[in-house]
């Protein structure tokens, strides 16, 4: 079946990267848009080489389009070139595999990944014609759903969604589909569709519910609207990862993604318990893929799309039980097919030394850490579970196998960080370094090269932190000038290299993650006066948002600066994670007295994720879910 682009030739030779557009990839998926029953498009509100990175839209491309009755293509933000002529030339925006109106399909399924990301939600639903607010959506209009991990908290874009998908999609989606078409059958409205589908686990409609306020700025009271709307939405959980959907024909791109290989997660959630970390709460409990699986799903994988790299994805892959085996079985598989393997998020120990000796060419990677904190005290906080030892081991056995390039990760404004925490960040850089001149003058690679980069500390919804304030911009960015004085001041000073990330997007950043529905028109508003890839620091415009915040009456002080007490109801309460508010608030007490909390494989801690029965939490040494 040919398609007609939607673009004309003139206009593609107009825009940077036209293969963004034209889609036609390899694996895309082909049907007959008349001989479905349902239309599904999937956005990622990026531009395309991030979107097409995301394994999120893989997996449910996948599955949706494994139904005959339903058609799912895909469209990503036009970037800031094709949206100025497609407003002039009022070209609606359209999907890749059929180049068809995303305003005429059923579904809109936008995955929100992160909170920059939201004045590009708006820029979809302009270029597509969809009104803004799903109240004055019309039957002709898609039902437009958000997922991913921002939906965690989606307050702050609450009446641009018609509902939100809490949890993971592979569990709920055919119930969801099955249900609109008995509702269209029965000449449903889209209310009437709405109504039943808040009755469904996991889906959340902001329109059911009403919020009143304090006159302190608070919540006083977050309600359903009637009896049979759920005062909680509880997460969906996929129990057995072996059973659920997996692309196995994954999309190729035509140009270069930002993940341009093929992804293998190995299992979801995480065992670590860090303070800090929105993920290795909210995807809880951990759960993970056998050998036997990921073997042949590897095999097929690497057969349909002909990739040279393989992702081995998780949260923390160091923790996968089967890591070992899996790969020592795929290093010899892949050395037949010259393909490498990358091992993200692994603890640097003998065997994670040894296999990247493997699968990597020594003389152009770096090992990566991610202590976060420079001292002992601060990661006690945090509850990292990295000891200096542990590190400087872990830099001596990659130096001895021939590295001598180090990127260390850290956070500034961690709760209860002091100054000489800041300094520990610069003085651990430097005790690195000196691991690698302990090698004898032969066994060295030149000199070594320790990067270190930081990032401002957001507090976000479901981790302990959440209660917190934050630091303001200016104490961000003294601590930045106090860090970057200390590794002027090291021994080794001239082996280091210090990074920092932009303090102005964090500081927005962690306004939306703890916002509420006051922040609706404030973002709107932004989108108007023309923000838009704010995830983009040449696109950001900071000032822009400081007027409209101060128009709307947001401030700093009471979203990023105060520390929130126990009983404030939070945007966020009427979610249910499995992991229960009083696990999170036992963390935070333990976060102020410096105490470490054991990883789940040691002993369980009680979060409430047991009650989901599955993974990990099956094992007879964990508890019932508390209250």
């Amino acid at each position: 079946m040919s398609t007609k682009l939607a673009l004309s030739d003139d206009i593609l030779l107009r825009v940077e990267k036209p293969a963004r557009y034209i889609g036609g990839e390899i694996n895309m998926v082909v049907k007959d848009p008349d001989k479905v029953d349902i239309r599904f498009v999937m956005c990622f509100p990026d531009v395309y080489e991030v979107g097409m990175s995301h394994l999120g839209i893989q997996i449910l491309y996948d599955m949706f389009n494994r139904r005959e009755d339903t058609y799912c293509e895909r469209v990503y933000s036009p970037w800031t070139d094709l949206d100025k002529i497609m407003r002039e030339e009022h070209i609606p925006l359209f999907t890749m595999e059929t180049q068809s109106p995303v305003k005429d399909f059923d579904f809109l399924g936008i995955t929100l990944q992160y909170e920059m990301c939201y004045t590009n939600v708006l820029q979809i639903l302009d270029l597509a014609g969809i009104p803004f607010h799903s109240e004055d959506r019309t039957e002709d209009d898609p039902i437009v759903i958000g997922g991913g991990p921002c939906s965690y908290n989606p307050e702050p874009i609450a009446d641009f969604f018609d509902f939100f998908y809490i949890g993971e999609g592979e569990t709920a989606y055919d119930e969801i589909l099955d249900l609109y078409k008995a509702n269209r059958a029965a000449g449903g409205t889209r209310k009437d569709f709405l109504r039943k589908v808040s009755h469904i686990q996991g889906m959340y409609v902001p329109s059911l519910y009403t919020v009143e306020y304090k006159e302190d700025g608070t919540i006083r009271s977050f309600t359903p609207i009637a009896d049979d709307v759920p005062a909680k939405i509880r997460k969906q959980v996929v129990t057995d990862l072996d059973k659920c959907v997996y692309p196995e024909k994954q999309l190729l791109p035509f140009l270069k993604v930002i993940q341009d290989r093929v992804v293998l997660e190995l299992q979801r959630g995480c065992t670590r318990g860090c303070r800090f970390c929105q993920a290795g709460m909210i995807y809880r409990p951990n759960r993970e893929r056998s050998v036997d699986h990921l073997l042949a799903m590897a095999k097929t994988m690497l057969d349909v799309t002909g990739q040279d790299e393989m992702n081995l994805s998780s949260l923390s892959s160091s923790d996968f039980s089967g890591l070992q085996e899996l790969v020592y079985k795929m290093i010899d598989e892949c050395r037949e097919r010259h393909v490498s393997l990358s091992l993200p998020s692994l603890r640097i120990d003998a065997f994670a030394v040894d296999v990247m000796q493997k699968v990597q060419d020594v003389n152009k990677s770096s090992i990566t850490f991610a202590p976060e904190a420079g001292t002992q005290r601060m990661r006690n906080v945090i509850n990292k579970g990295l000891t200096d030892e542990d590190i400087l081991s872990g830099a001596g056995k990659a130096f001895a196998a021939g590295w001598n390039k180090v990127k260390l990760y850290f956070m500034l404004g961690l709760p209860t960080e002091r100054d000489d925490d800041v300094k520990g960040i610069a003085q651990l850089g430097n005790a690195i370094a000196a691991e690698y001149y302990k090698l004898p003058k032969e066994a060295r690679h030149g000199r070594v090269n320790v990067t270190i980069s930081t990032s401002y500390f957001i507090a976000k919804p479901f981790t302990p932190f959440q209660w917190m304030p934050m630091i303001t911009k200016e104490h961000f960015l003294e601590n930045q000038r106090l860090l970057k004085a200390t590794v002027n001041e090291q021994l080794n000073a001239k082996s280091l290299e210090y990074h920092w990330h932009d303090a102005e997007t964090s500081e927005l950043e962690g306004i939306f993650a703890r916002g509420d529905r006051k922040l609706i028109p404030v973002i709107e508003e932004a989108y108007r006066r023309g923000c838009i890839y704010d995830a983009w620091t040449e696109h950001f415009k900071y000032n822009v948002w400081k007027e409209v915040l101060a128009e709307y009456g947001i401030t700093v002080e009471f979203y990023n600066l105060r520390e929130r007490p126990k009983d404030e109801i939070l945007p966020w309460d009427h979610i249910d994670i499995g992991v229960s508010r009083s696990f999170l608030w036992r963390e935070y007490e333990k976060a102020a007295r410096e105490e470490i909390t054991p990883n789940c494989m040691k002993q369980c801690s009680g979060c409430g994720a047991a009650a989901f029965g599955c993974g990990i939490c099956k094992a007879p040494r964990h508890k019932e879910a508390d209250a």
